[in-house]
């Protein structure tokens, strides 16, 4: 596991992107997330690709994305799509990575994704009961990879994004820790 790749996963609006460019930064590791490489290969956000050709071609390509990005031998933190629990091959070439699934209740999430300017400009549009269904059948999926389940919320206050790395970072085992 000294060469892997730490792997941040979770339903939409939990924090990946925000704790994965932290983890990244405190760990000395390139960044990789999903969202922000589709903008730069294909131009278009999420929303624009499962507008234009269907939720079916963006899941395709988040699963390619993840499959490529876990080929590079470089050692970085990704922030995947959560859809990428979905699909077989993603879930196998995660073992061997170390993954974190971040968690937060669904009436959280729901709020999060129905916020004005809450990176809305990327995500496929879900009501609040269709991103709470969506990310309870994938919460079996998601245990299935994860090396660390973290709640980001507890106790009803949401913890900070620097207190969710710094817990991530301790939990690494001690090669990962290293540059």
């Amino acid at each position: 596991m000294a060469g892997s790749h730490i792997v941040i996963v979770g339903a939409m609006a939990v924090g990946k992107s925000t704790v994965g460019r932290l983890l990244a930064a405190r760990l000395h590791r390139p960044f990789r997330d999903s969202d922000d490489d589709l903008a730069a290969t294909r131009g278009v956000t999420g929303r624009e690709l499962a507008e234009r050709e269907g939720v079916e071609a963006l899941h395709r390509w988040e699963a390619e994305h993840l499959l490529r990005t876990l080929g590079d031998p470089q050692p970085m933190v990704v922030a995947a799509a959560a859809s990428v629990v979905d699909d077989a091959a993603c879930r196998a070439a995660l073992r061997g990575q170390f993954v974190v699934w971040l968690r937060a209740p669904a009436p959280v999430l729901a709020r999060r994704l129905a916020a004005e300017g809450h990176r809305d400009d990327h995500r496929r549009r879900l009501a609040g009961t269709d991103a709470e269904q969506l990310a309870a059948g994938r919460a079996d999926r998601f245990a299935a990879v994860a090396d660390l389940p973290l709640d980001t919320v507890t106790d009803g206050t949401t913890r900070s994004p620097d207190e969710i790395v710094t817990t991530i970072v301790t939990a690494l085992p001690r090669p990962l820790k290293r540059r």
